[in-house]
């Protein structure tokens, strides 16, 4: 938890996205393969801080994060202004395809 408060610290002035992740989430892997990859969803994300928590090993840190950030499944994706505040209403849990998912972050820097 240290290090995500120290690179949203960092980041200051700059919304930020993170995705938390594991390596056998299936849904984790199709964002990674048809969103993310995706123009339109990389246009949006231009001047967002990008942040990944991979939490394959799930390790007691692991365990200790998600449920300090209240992750009830994976892929989870939080979003925080420029302040540093996460924006709970953004919030994002399972696969969201490119459309929508540009979608959602064009409505979320509105």
């Amino acid at each position: 938890m240290a290090e995500l408060d120290q690179a949203l610290a960092q980041a200051k002035g700059q919304p930020v996205m993170l995705d938390l992740y594991a390596d056998w989430c299936v849904a984790c892997k199709e964002f990674e393969k048809y969103t993310f990859s995706s123009p339109d969803v990389q246009q949006a994300l231009k001047g967002t801080v990008l942040l990944q928590v991979d939490v394959t090993k799930n390790s007691p840190q692991d365990v200790a994060l998600l449920r300090h950030l209240q992750v009830l499944g994976l892929p989870t994706i939080l979003f925080f202004n420029a302040e540093g505040q996460e924006q709970p209403e953004r919030r994002v849990t399972g696969f969201m395809d490119a459309a929508a998912f540009s979608a959602h972050l064009r409505d979320w820097q509105a």
